[in-house]
C-alpha cells in the first residue's frame, strides 16, 4: 500500500507540531467534561488490561529517562476507528499529564478511511476536527484538542507506511484481527494487545452513536490511565 505524497506531506508535518504538553497548553473546553469524567473512572478498568498498559507506561518511562521519544504505534485491521480513537487519546493524555515527547501513531493491516462515525464520536467528546479534502475517499482529518497545539492528522495508512516509525517502538495491538494476523511486528521493541470491542457491530441502527460513545469513553479512559502511570 502506497501513501500519496499529500497523506505523506500532511503526516511529516504531524511528526513536529503536535505534542506540546500540559504547561504550555490545555484542553478545549468542550473537551474538558469528557477529561474529567474518564480520570475519573479507573477503577472501571480489569486488572489484566491494567497491568498491559502500565508495561507500556513502563517503556515510556524509560525512553523518557534516557532522554529519547517514546513512540507508540496503535494498530487495527482497517485504521479507521479504534486505532485513530487510541492514537488522538493517547496524544491528548500526554499532553495533559506533561509526559514529555511522546509520539503516536496509528495504522491497519490495508488503508481504507477513517471512518465518519469515529469523526462524529470524537467530536461528541468534545474535540474539535475538520476534514480538510471533502469528497476523497480518504481524507486527512485535523483534530484539534487545544487551542493552542497544532491539529493531530487522522487519515488511514497501513501501520508500516512511510513515515510511521520503522523501528523502537510499541505495537498496540488494538482489535483481535490484527493481533491474530500479526503475530509479529517489525520493528516494534514491544508488542502488547488491548484490543477493544469493534463498535462497528452497531453501523446503522438505533444503538450506533451510543455505542461510538461507549467505545470511545472506554479508549480515552485507558489512555489517560496509561500516560497516568508514567508519572504516578
Amino acid at each position: 500500500m502506497k501513501t500519496s505524497p499529500r497523506h505523506l506531506a500532511a503526516f511529516t508535518l504531524l511528526l513536529f507540531t503536535s505534542f506540546l504538553s500540559a504547561k504550555d497548553t490545555d484542553v478545549l473546553p468542550n473537551l474538558k467534561p469528557m477529561v474529567e469524567q474518564v480520570t475519573k473512572e479507573f477503577d472501571q478498568i480489569p486488572a489484566e488490561r491494567q497491568l498491559a498498559l502500565k508495561k507500556v507506561a513502563l517503556f515510556i518511562r524509560s525512553k523518557v529517562q534516557a532522554k529519547e521519544t517514546p513512540q507508540l504505534t496503535f494498530i487495527c485491521t482497517h485504521n479507521s476507528r479504534r486505532s485513530h480513537m487510541s492514537q488522538i487519546w493517547a496524544q491528548t493524555a500526554a499532553a495533559y499529564y506533561d509526559v514529555a515527547g511522546v509520539k503516536t501513531f496509528s495504522g491497519g493491516v490495508e488503508a481504507t478511511a477513517c471512518n465518519e462515525r469515529t469523526v462524529a464520536a470524537l467530536t461528541r467528546a468534545g474535540f474539535t476536527i475538520t476534514n480538510s479534502a471533502p469528497g476523497e475517499k480518504n481524507p486527512v482529518f485535523l483534530v484539534k484538542y487545544s487551542e493552542q497545539a497544532e491539529p493531530m492528522r487522522a487519515f488511514s495508512k497501513v501501520y508500516s507506511a512511510e513515515g510511521n516509525p520503522k523501528d523502537n517502538f510499541v505495537a498496540l495491538m488494538t482489535c483481535d484481527h490484527a493481533d491474530k494476523n500479526c503475530p509479529v511486528v517489525e520493528g516494534s521493541v514491544l508488542r502488547v494487545a488491548i484490543p477493544f470491542v469493534d463498535p462497528k457491530v452497531s453501523d446503522n441502527t438505533p444503538a450506533e452513536a451510543a455505542t461510538y460513545d461507549e467505545r470511545c469513553r472506554q479508549i480515552g479512559r485507558e489512555m489517560f490511565f496509561l500516560m497516568k502511570q508514567v508519572n504516578p
